[in-house]
């Protein structure tokens, strides 16, 4: 489905945003692990949760929906044997959080992906979780999926984990471990990217009843036995998906309000706000909103290693602002859902950009903006970050626009109320 973006003057509205993927993915796990039932208001169902609660669903943790209210019975870390083996698409969180997850089972459990996750490497996981006890093996020199898991519950004990690819290897480890055999020490290599993802997995296992001693994240300790309580969760807005509402707001010199939303939530993406103080916009703030108002932008330098989402959605805006905006810190971009560093600089150039890239940077100007293509290689953010760009240069075109449902089924649906009625 190819969709082209109708320009707009300026923009004055108020966005409802769906519940954080990051969060739901999170809280359905941790949710599993727990004895009983636990609620989880507010959660997204996007392709990557459904994914996750299919996956669930089949080891036999019992998973119903009612809108965006979903009941887990938790089952204590008990599951049942698959023969065939788990899809998780191209879901970074649902492949790398179950191989923990399945370790405390009993038999053999398959993790498999489409195309492009086999080619996200899982190396660092594989590495850490045998050190704990755990029999896993993947393919291509043990280093991408599909992972095969013999599993028969955690031992413990230490183990390292290099912190500058995913913090989701680290929180895969995390949010286990309590259900270790012993207790679990994880030493963390070079620097941890990503931080504010580790501070929602933490939050989460806090909100069920865990506790986790760390070493300003340099060393993590996990005491066992501990059990997750049931819990009624609510899940607030996603912080990620705002962004491109925020954006839209930047670079059109109008007005969007997100509900809902905290400007002191631990989602990292929040921090998108501080850059778009720095680059011009002013931030309203409420108890449970925000509020970006858009100016004249200007450039700025930007370290992305703890929010790498964002990158996108800084780069659009990057458009609109003079002088030269640099992205730096984020060669983790690279094992994305796609190579966010050079194929979102490919598709810059379409709309005329000037773009200069490396290993873990990305350089964008913008004088004379031109109509363009844009392919998103089936990357939900390619395509929500680029629509915004729409809405300042005509005749952007969107391919394969459906790809959202990876994480916003319904992102379009809220792009069209940006344009005033009729």
């Amino acid at each position: 489905m190819q969709i082209e973006i109708k320009p707009l003057s300026t923009i004055d509205a108020v966005i409802e945003i769906p519940g954080s993927k990051s969060y739901t993915n999170r809280a359905l796990l941790v949710a599993s692990l727990a004895n009983g039932i636990s609620y989880l208001e507010g959660s997204l169902l996007s392709e990557d949760t459904n994914l996750m609660i299919k996956a669930l669903q089949q080891v036999g943790i019992p998973i119903t929906a009612q809108g965006n209210h979903l009941t887990v019975m938790g089952r204590s870390g008990r599951m049942g044997l698959m023969k065939d083996p788990i899809f998780c698409g191209n879901s970074g969180t649902t492949l790398r959080f179950l191989a923990s997850f399945l370790a405390l089972g009993h038999g053999s459990y398959t993790l498999d992906g489409n195309p492009r996750m086999r080619q996200r490497p899982v190396g660092d996981l594989i590495q850490s979780m045998k050190k704990l006890g755990i029999k896993v093996r993947g393919s291509l020199e043990e280093n991408y999926p599909p992972l095969v898991i013999e599993a028969n519950g955690i031992e413990g004990g230490k183990t390292t984990l290099k912190g500058e690819n995913s913090s989701q290897y680290l929180s895969s480890l995390l949010m286990s471990a309590p259900y270790a055999k012993h207790p679990v020490e994880i030493k963390i290599e070079g620097d941890l990217v990503s931080k504010p993802y580790v501070d929602m997995t933490l939050d989460v296992m806090k909100a069920f009843g865990v506790e986790v001693i760390h070493d300003n994240y340099k060393r993590f300790r996990i005491h066992t036995p501990q059990k997750y309580k049931p819990t009624y969760y609510t899940i607030e807005s996603d912080a990620s998906n705002a962004s491109y509402f925020f954006a839209a707001a930047a670079i059109t010199h109008g007005k969007v309000r997100i509900n809902h939303l905290s400007s002191k939530t631990l989602q990292g993406d929040i921090r998108f706000l501080d850059l778009l103080q720095q680059m011009g916009c002013t931030i309203r703030k409420g108890t449970d909103w925000v509020e970006v108002i858009g100016h004249p932008l200007h450039a700025i330098e930007a370290d992305l290693k703890d929010i790498p989402d964002m990158v996108q959605t800084l780069a659009i805006v990057a458009l609109f602002a003079k002088g030269h905006t640099r992205i730096k810190n984020i060669a983790h971009l690279k094992i994305k859902e796609t190579d966010r560093i050079k194929d979102l600089a490919t598709e810059l150039k379409k709309t005329g950009a000037d773009v200069e890239f490396g290993n873990d940077n990305i350089a964008i100007s913008a004088e004379h903006l031109q109509p363009g293509v844009i392919e998103t290689y089936n990357d939900h953010r390619m395509a929500m970050s680029f629509a915004v760009a729409g809405l300042k240069i005509s005749g952007v075109k969107i391919e394969n626009a459906e790809c959202v449902k990876k994480s916003f089924p319904s992102f379009w649906d809220q792009f069209k109320t940006l344009y005033p009625p009729g």
